[in-house]
């Protein structure tokens, strides 16, 4: 009885037919054809956080979709300052919707996650002179780093000041 019942279900596929649903009026429809291979679905497949494995899948016309199944870096914006970088995924910290899907480390989209910031770090320098998360301790030490970084032209110099002076950076960071 148990393998009758796999079978059964081994048989069913995901539909995205609309022949099942109700008229405006809420009559019934009648299913007078069987599904048809268009109206097929998938099952979802999340992606986790890992090394990255991405499987191809073949769709109707021959064309090929990308299904990752675990990523460990993106394309991540810093939405105040408009530049992209792709950058390093850490951890997922929270998901709204289940906390089951930060204990498995799930990436879907709304998922807060903790990224390697240092690629938005080395911009930062190269566009306004200021490395971020450094603390402040002395002057002395300060001149002295000034000296050890690369040498700059006096353009770029007051290029990057006339930058820094009109900055308002969060001092959360």
């Amino acid at each position: 009885v148990c393998s009758q019942t796999l079978h059964a279900f081994a048989a069913m596929g995901i539909s995205r037919d609309s022949r099942h649903k109700h008229y405006k009026t809420g009559g019934r429809s009648n299913a007078s054809i069987k599904k048809r291979k268009y109206e097929m679905g998938r099952p979802a497949t999340l992606c986790k956080l890992g090394a990255k494995r991405v499987r191809s899948v073949r769709c109707r016309g021959g064309n090929m979709k990308y299904r990752a199944l675990r990523l460990d870096a993106g394309n991540y914006a810093w939405g105040s300052e408009n530049v992209t970088k792709k950058v390093r995924i850490l951890d997922v910290v929270y998901n709204a919707s289940s906390n089951e899907l930060v204990r498995t480390k799930t990436l879907l989209k709304n998922t807060i996650i903790q990224i390697d910031a240092q690629p938005f770090k080395q911009w930062y320098l190269k566009k306004f002179g200021l490395d971020l998360g450094k603390k402040k301790k002395g002057g002395d030490k300060k001149e002295e780093a000034a000296e050890e970084a690369e040498k700059m032209s006096r353009h770029v110099v007051f290029k990057q000041k006339a930058r820094a002076s009109k900055q308002k950076l969060d001092p959360a960071v």
